[in-house]
């Protein structure tokens, strides 16, 4: 096992828009598409998309999208033996995706039916070389970060969005990935900088994406900036998803510092070239040819 992936999984149901519907307007949508999602189920597609193996910990319903997504996961490659199924319905989302590649999220989740506990334990014959995390099981995730410390294995939080889930982990993993809007709630700054700076003695390393304008990260007392690649953006669902997942890949591969960023922002980049997030995560031959085709703009 290379990366194990705990947290949300849930089935996205993607409407491609012309514009924002106004209010009482009904408008035709002009693509639309159905299947798997979740930042963790998401990044374990893509990591196994990319060579690696994968292990998704979560939980799906007893229902036509829980079977649905569990038989995409399988076919991509991912180990499910430890996905837990329930009478409670799979979370579903609706993202509405504009012109421009922004989109609208619509979630509907039976949260408090779906924790799967923290009875999970490592098989130290059978050990993950990175862990990732996106909060959404916080009591399992909690306890494999916990027994994580005893093998060495590096530890990601996937700090998408402020919620319990990622203020429990937040100070305890190794890596610690938060997105501007978490960096910017979680501090009460408008500035990245500044919140970079104030969130820098949570974890080891702290890294806070800006979406088009690239990243910022702060590494055992040394900080630095990253820009972004230049892409046509069609859909950013997804981007963080798969940004986590080159990083958890990239730390596997035992990739330099610097190196691992730019792998991690190379298939965030990919996945905003194609409308939804599973569709738009590359594997490794495409991963391959945009870095060689493609140089960081200035």
């Amino acid at each position: 096992m290379d990366v194990l992936c705990a947290g949300h999984a849930c089935y996205d149901l993607i409407f491609q828009v012309p514009h924002h519907p106004q209010s009482d307007e009904k408008i035709s949508s002009t693509a639309h598409y159905s299947c798997g999602g979740g930042p963790a189920a998401n990044a374990a597609v893509a990591i196994s998309r990319l060579g690696l193996k994968s292990e998704f910990i979560g939980y799906l319903g007893n229902d036509i999208y829980g079977e649905s997504h569990l038989a995409e996961l399988t076919a991509e490659g991912v180990d499910t033996s430890r996905v837990m199924r329930g009478s409670a319905a799979t979370p579903v989302a609706t993202l509405i995706v504009k012109p421009d590649g922004k989109r609208s999220v619509v979630n509907y989740t039976q949260a408090d039916t779906m924790k799967i506990g923290n009875q999970l334990i490592l098989d130290s014959q059978y050990l993950p070389s990175v862990m990732l995390f996106d909060g959404h099981q916080p009591d399992v995730s909690a306890e494999l970060i916990r027994q994580s410390r005893h093998y060495e294995i590096p530890t990601i939080l996937d700090a998408g969005s402020l919620h319990t889930g990622t203020r429990k982990l937040i100070n305890q993993v190794d890596y610690l990935a938060a997105s501007e809007k978490f960096a910017c709630q979680y501090t009460g700054l408008n500035n990245p900088e500044a919140a970079l700076q104030q969130m820098s003695h949570l974890a080891p390393v702290v890294i806070i994406t800006l979406s088009e304008h690239g990243l910022l990260w702060s590494r055992h007392n040394e900080t630095g900036r990253l820009p972004a690649f230049n892409v046509q953006t069609v859909d950013s669902t997804g981007a963080g998803d798969a940004f986590h997942a080159g990083l958890a890949t990239a730390l596997a591969l035992q990739k330099p510092w610097e190196e691992a960023l730019v792998f991690a922002s190379a298939v965030a980049a990919l996945c905003c070239t194609r409308i939804g997030a599973r569709p738009g995560m590359p594997d490794h031959h495409e991963l391959s040819e945009f870095l060689q085709m493609n140089q960081l703009q200035e």
